[in-house]
């Protein structure tokens, strides 16, 4: 009975790699606005292994290092992947035409102009010439994933809260991104999206080669970085002690109920504020003792 209950957990760590394959899978094919779906079902798996785990009391050294091998794939090598397609990373494969023709959500990139079906609108992208090599630069993602993964399983300071970023966060940050941008322009498209709305402008710069690099190397570094950051773990659930995790889950709600996926990214980004605030509160408590 024992053996099944330790096997539950592991099941779902492997449901958690199994997702992060196919998430590398679809982005490689061309289906980039597919993979961000299977790295949210392997974040659901990623938070029910160890929950479950608590809950039959069985967790094991060797779950945890099973956990880290799954989140290096979904939350490292996947993300790392998405964006440098994104970045048009795939054309260094195509050596017939360093540009090449590539397919991405219903408009295809001819010579560094966006196509779109019947020729609804045509907008000028960033050529890569000389950004060629900023792809690459996306690789920071799981090679950062990777100390971050390591340093999580060896720091004994991280048993209630993170010191960097979790990679579950920085990878959810940029999965929501290929959907957005996929139904931005569809949007467009369909008429319920305007071409000059707030929408399309981020989209477009979300889009950009150089956006993607700096963000690239901004999470990079957040995840290694030695900044607290609080956990979502209650202990209770009164007031007095989890006072910044009741604030940070109101306004989350509150983004998602008014902004839908374009929250998730802010929620990211919020979450990384409000550790700030609270590290920053609490070394200006200390300096007055």
């Amino acid at each position: 009975m024992n053996a099944i209950k330790r096997l539950i957990p592991n099941l779902l760590t492997a449901g958690n790699l199994i997702g992060g394959i196919f998430a590398i899978l679809f982005t490689l094919t061309g289906n980039i606005e597919i993979a961000p779906l299977f790295i949210f079902a392997s974040a659901i798996l990623d938070f029910l292994d160890g929950f479950i785990a608590r809950l039959l009391k069985v967790p094991s050294e060797m779950g945890k290092q099973l956990d880290s091998l799954a989140d290096m794939v979904t939350f490292g090598v996947a993300p790392g992947l998405m964006i440098f397609v994104m970045m048009g990373g795939m054309a260094w494969f195509d050596f017939d035409n360093f540009i090449g023709q590539f397919e991405v959500i219903d408009r295809t990139i001819v010579g560094g102009e966006i196509i779109f079906p019947d020729d609804v609108i045509s907008a000028t992208v960033v050529d890569l010439g000389y950004y060629k090599f900023l792809p690459f630069i996306a690789f920071l993602i799981p090679v950062f994933a990777l100390f971050r993964l390591a340093k999580f399983n060896t720091d004994t300071r991280q048993t209630n809260d993170f010191i960097g970023l979790p990679t579950p966060a920085m990878t959810l940050f940029f999965a929501v991104l290929p959907i957005l941008i996929f139904n931005t322009y569809n949007g467009v498209l369909e008429g319920s999206i305007h071409f000059y709305s707030w929408e399309m402008t981020i989209a477009q710069s979300l889009e950009s080669p150089l956006v993607l690099a700096f963000l690239s190397v901004i999470f990079s570094i957040l995840m290694v970085i030695e900044l607290p950051l609080f956990s979502l773990k209650f202990k209770h659930i009164k007031w007095k002690g989890n006072e910044i995790r009741f604030i940070f889950l109101t306004i989350s709600l509150i983004l998602l109920a008014t902004l839908f996926l374009w929250a998730i990214p802010l929620i990211v980004i919020l979450y990384v504020i409000l550790s700030l605030i609270i590290t920053l509160i609490r070394k200006a408590k200390t300096d007055e003792i």
